[in-house]
């Protein structure tokens, strides 16, 4: 997820860091989204792990990124590390009685669904599977704004689906960025959906 020279980079590539904490933060998430769990004590567990893992490790990958002067990696990964946070707050004041009001979660979800297809189409020039998988946070973010406008609890397990497929999507990016490199390549990891356009000279 670099677009960085390796040369000028401050920290080692913090990419799997992020990732592999965005999975453990979706592996939280599924038995409740799944529908498994959904007791105060499952909702307070869930919430400390998306502020550590989500949200701690998130942040961490998106701060050392932009400190590598990667704008892509450290921009998607800092605002994302936000939004683990939100999923904290959220699942805490469930879990306490109080439901976060219905209106300003759907304005937030909405603006989310635009920063994220603005984004994947930038992750489209470094390579198909980062492009997969802000896909797949698109998809995720349409059906839950569907849901919310709608009313419907038809989306609820395709989205449960989605944050499943999330989180070994993002471990298999990881492995590949920590395993290939010694290993060849074990993990598939394709090249970019789109070429960049020539530099005016």
């Amino acid at each position: 997820m670099s677009d960085t020279n390796n040369a000028s980079a401050v920290f080692a590539d913090p990419t799997p860091l992020g990732l592999i904490g965005l999975a453990i933060g979706c592996a939280a998430l599924a038995p409740i989204a799944l529908g498994l769990t959904i007791t105060p004590a499952a909702l307070k567990t869930a919430a400390i792990i998306c502020l550590l893992f989500g949200g701690g490790c998130q942040f961490l990958a998106g701060t050392m990124s932009l400190a590598n002067r990667n704008l892509f990696g450290g921009t998607l990964f800092t605002a994302f590390a936000f939004n683990w946070v939100l999923n904290w707050w959220m699942l805490s004041s469930v879990a306490g009685g109080v439901i976060p009001d219905h209106t300003v979660m759907l304005s937030v979800d909405i603006c989310s669904l635009i920063i994220f297809v603005a984004m994947t189409y930038g992750f489209g020039f470094f390579s198909g599977l980062l492009f997969f998988f802000l896909l797949i946070i698109d998809l995720m973010y349409v059906f839950k704004v569907a849901a919310a406008v709608t009313g419907t609890m038809a989306l609820a397990m395709p989205i449960a689906a989605l944050t499943i497929l999330l989180g070994l999507t993002a471990l298999w990016i990881a492995f590949a960025l920590l395993l290939n490199p010694l290993a060849g390549r074990l993990f598939w990891f394709p090249g970019p959906v789109f070429s960049a356009a020539p530099q005016a000279k």
